[in-house]
């Protein structure tokens, strides 16, 4: 439930890198290419199930989804810090780390704009 406008742009703006988040794991796992006898279905398993039970609560602006998507997001981030330390700077690692760092940030200041007004 959105309770004021500043709300519904923090919404939009989490839902945007949440799929941008999406997007980028689904990519970083083709290119530069596969590794030979390792089962795409299942990385694309590992990498994406944590995030996708989030879609709809997150779509639907649910405060608490958003609370624990923020807790799942933090091992995507701790993930993408130590590849691109590890790949010395590959550029899909730190746009993963660079995108799961924002969506945090901006979860976080949406649930700040959304929460119930005090009297």
């Amino acid at each position: 439930m959105l309770r004021n406008p500043k709300a519904l742009i923090t919404a939009r703006i989490t839902l945007a890198l949440y799929l941008a988040t999406i997007i980028t794991l689904v990519v970083t796992t083709f290119v530069p290419g596969p590794e030979e006898g390792v089962s795409i279905t299942m990385v694309l398993a590992v990498k994406l199930l944590p995030l996708v039970g989030f879609i709809v609560p997150v779509y639907r602006g649910n405060s608490r989804a958003y609370i624990w998507l923020s807790f799942v997001i933090i091992f995507y981030f701790t993930q993408g810090v130590v590849s691109a330390w590890l790949s010395e700077g590959a550029i899909g690692p730190v746009i993963t780390t660079v995108l799961t760092f924002l969506l945090f940030t901006v979860a976080m200041i949406h649930l700040k704009a959304n929460r119930p007004e005090t009297a």
